[in-house]
């Protein structure tokens, strides 16, 4: 069995290829940083470090590397011979990676099993958006023939990495795979780690509102105190009754959508703060609140969720002041938290609630966000 994977950074090392690895999969990452991709191919093995309750650490074994912008013909072999191809490159990122993945289904012999494309990103149903790009760029009419495409749902908390660490990676012990089973008509691959469900949304949500929305209001309301670490931030009174007010907020509205029981939710959510909370992970508020103005857009961890809570007509005071934390989030080496700042000075309120936020006039949340970033300007 053989596994292509695309982007070999931390999280490519330390979850999604580790899992598959682990599965017995023959591992190859791609990626474009041609040293991180030499050192790959110069290593035997890396070590993964598991931290917190329970730690342990892992070796990994048996992997190739290649990179996907100077050998694009080893790339389009490798992926048309593999059982699955995955991502972690971000969002963003995906309809860059889209060709190579076309041309390698386009490469696979007729007849041979369907190879399963699954995007694990931090984004809500990222693999349709990598099959769109896909699409695009597929030079035939056999692509549903050739390949099935599964969202998933990622969660595991890694965090900045220590610069001698080398190709070796920490993270946190908990992880969390969730992908759909629909598209594989009972037929899904055997990774030994991966939860399967018919209807991915609830998880999608419920970790992107509560860990994601979480960690990023960790981040911005620590950043503003002056507070380095993300676990020093949970440890303050302030920073965390701002953190579990909003999450208080997203759980009412996990148990409203998708029936959550609602100690269930609490549960959950308790979780999540202590992982946040865990020592062992050195993560920053600096890091964590790094590019606020995709974590402001539209259908991201706080816009999507307040909005949501609108038009039900229920609260999100929590979230709307975490949403005024992240336009105060002023981090002059964050590209994003550059041009944000930027903006709140030289455009209008209606204007930056447009550019950044995407949410119409007649929402029932407009109002409430125009308030927030007037707030924001009137400072």
């Amino acid at each position: 069995m053989k596994a292509v994977h695309f982007g070999a950074g931390n999280i490519g090392r330390g979850f999604v290829g580790l899992l598959l690895h682990n599965a017995g999969y023959d591992l190859v990452f791609a990626d474009v940083v041609e040293s991180l991709i030499q050192r790959l191919k110069d290593a035997d093995s890396y070590v993964v470090h598991e931290v917190g309750e329970n730690p342990r650490t892992q070796e990994v074994r048996g992997f190739s590397a290649l990179n996907s912008a100077t050998e694009p013909e080893e790339l389009v072999a490798a992926i048309a011979s593999a059982d699955i191809v995955t991502t972690a490159v971000g969002a963003h990122i995906l309809k860059f990676v889209a060709p190579a993945i076309a041309a390698g289904i386009a490469a696979r012999p007729a007849g041979a099993p369907k190879v399963a494309v699954m995007a694990c990103e931090n984004a809500i149903n990222g693999t349709d958006i990598l099959a769109g790009e896909v699409l695009k760029a597929y030079t035939g009419d056999d692509l549903d023939a050739k390949a099935v495409f599964a969202n998933t749902a990622v969660d595991r908390i890694v965090p900045n990495q220590d610069p001698g660490a080398g190709l070796d990676v920490t993270v946190e012990t908990f992880y969390e795979w969730v992908i759909e089973t629909g598209p594989f008509k009972g037929a899904h691959p055997d990774i030994p780690g991966v939860t399967w469900v018919p209807d991915l949304e609830p998880y999608i949500e419920r970790k992107l509102f509560t860990v994601n929305t979480g960690h990023a209001t960790s981040a911005w309301f620590g950043y503003a105190a002056g507070i380095e670490k993300i676990s020093d931030a949970l440890a303050d009174p302030g920073v965390g009754a701002r953190v579990r007010a909003v999450l208080v907020e997203t759980a009412s509205l996990i148990v409203a959508k998708h029936g959550v029981d609602a100690a269930t939710q609490a549960a959950y959510v308790e979780k999540i703060l202590k992982r946040f909370a865990n020592p062992y992970l050195p993560d920053t508020t600096l890091r964590v609140g790094r590019a606020p103005l995709r974590k402001l857009s539209r259908n991201d961890r706080f816009v999507s969720p307040a909005a949501q809570l609108a038009e039900r007509g229920m609260g999100r005071d929590a979230l709307l002041e975490a949403i005024g934390a992240g336009l105060r989030f002023d981090a002059p080496d964050d590209p994003e938290a550059v041009e944000l700042q930027s903006l709140l000075a030289t455009a209008s309120a209606a204007e930056v609630v447009d550019t950044v936020t995407g949410l119409p006039a007649d929402h029932p949340l407009y109002a409430d966000v125009l308030a927030v970033v007037q707030d924001r300007q009137a400072r």
